[in-house]
């Protein structure tokens, strides 16, 4: 069997790959070596964390948070109509970037004259470019209360938002608790947001891991990853679906060549992590490997039943047989 290093190496070697995909790009890394840390405890240190992602994926089915970019206003007469959507014209409360709360009509237009000249002027209609980002934060049905939901929230926008104007509402109205955040896309430096995929991923990490600091079991594993193509519907398709002005509805799952690569790679991790654990001297990591072809094996109901399918990954060596 592998000695406890050599399997700790591949892990973080494909557990990177797996779990944190272009976070090259991106302004953090996956736990980053601590000073006086050897480079053997560094290894360890962020092997145990990718085990730990990967009992959530497997074992515990950890309920997938979700974080989208739902639109954006290139005017601030777009950005003041989200604003009294998410406020339902003034009647729930609106928590600026400050914690202040902001209720009624007359709030929602001093917010956005706000907005309008607090920082380069932001035109009636505007132009080519977004003045604003929308954005929705949410969990599954019946796996966290509303308020844990606004609390990771916040504490994921002091992080990520940090000197943008924003502006949060909690919807706990629906099936599922969610939270609709509005940002300025021009830092009070000037700097402009422009979220990228990889900026996505971050975001989901940064969310999931503000639930478990309350105690509240998350995860923001990828699609690819957990063999799933759901398509989420933007929040417009949805609004027009309901008033029966959407003419040309989407289909309920991602397809083409880009998935396909993601899929064949996600197996490709996955084999080679169950492989390693397979032939661990610890017993814990051979449990663990035949958890991941449990897994990846057929469609997990626990997990989006609609939009997965099985990964490709084929029994360990060391499991065959028995």
């Amino acid at each position: 069997m592998n000695g406890p290093h050599s399997v700790d190496g591949v892990l973080v070697q494909w557990g990177d790959r797996l779990f944190y995909p272009g976070n090259r790009t991106v302004r953090t890394r996956p736990l980053p070596r601590l000073r006086g840390d050897s480079a053997r405890a560094s290894t360890k240190r962020r092997a145990d964390a990718i085990r730990a992602r990967i009992a959530a994926t497997v074992v515990r089915r950890a309920p997938q948070v979700m974080v989208r970019v739902t639109g954006g206003g290139r005017g601030i007469r777009a950005i003041a109509a989200h604003f009294r959507y998410i406020s339902k014209h003034g009647r729930l409360d609106i928590e600026d970037e400050h914690g202040t709360k902001l209720s009624g009509r007359g709030a929602v237009h001093e917010l956005a004259d706000d907005w309008r000249f607090g920082g380069t002027l932001i035109e009636e209609e505007g132009g080519s470019r977004r003045e604003a980002f929308n954005l929705m934060l949410s969990m599954p049905r019946g796996t966290a209360e509303p308020l844990n939901v606004l609390e990771a929230a916040r504490r994921f926008a002091k992080d990520e938002l940090a000197d943008h104007k924003y502006v949060m509402v909690l919807h706990d109205h629906q099936a599922h608790p969610h939270v609709h955040i509005s940002v300025r896309a021009e830092s009070k430096h000037g700097q402009r947001l422009n979220p990228r995929k990889a900026d996505l991923h971050r975001w989901r990490e940064t969310f999931a891991e503000k639930l478990r600091e309350q105690g509240i079991d998350a995860e923001a594993t990828r699609q690819a990853t957990r063999g799933a193509t759901r398509h989420y519907p933007d929040l417009w398709r949805v609004k027009a679906a309901a008033e029966g002005r959407l003419r040309k509805p989407r289909g309920d799952h991602r397809r083409g060549e880009a998935v396909d690569i993601s899929r064949q790679e996600a197996s490709e991790a996955w084999e080679q992590i169950a492989a390693a654990l397979a032939k661990s001297g610890d017993v814990g990591d051979r449990e663990l490997a035949a958890e991941i072809v449990r897994y990846t094996r057929g469609p997990s109901r626990a997990v989006e039943p609609a939009a997965v399918k099985p990964l490709t990954v084929k029994p360990p060596t060391a499991e065959r047989g028995r």
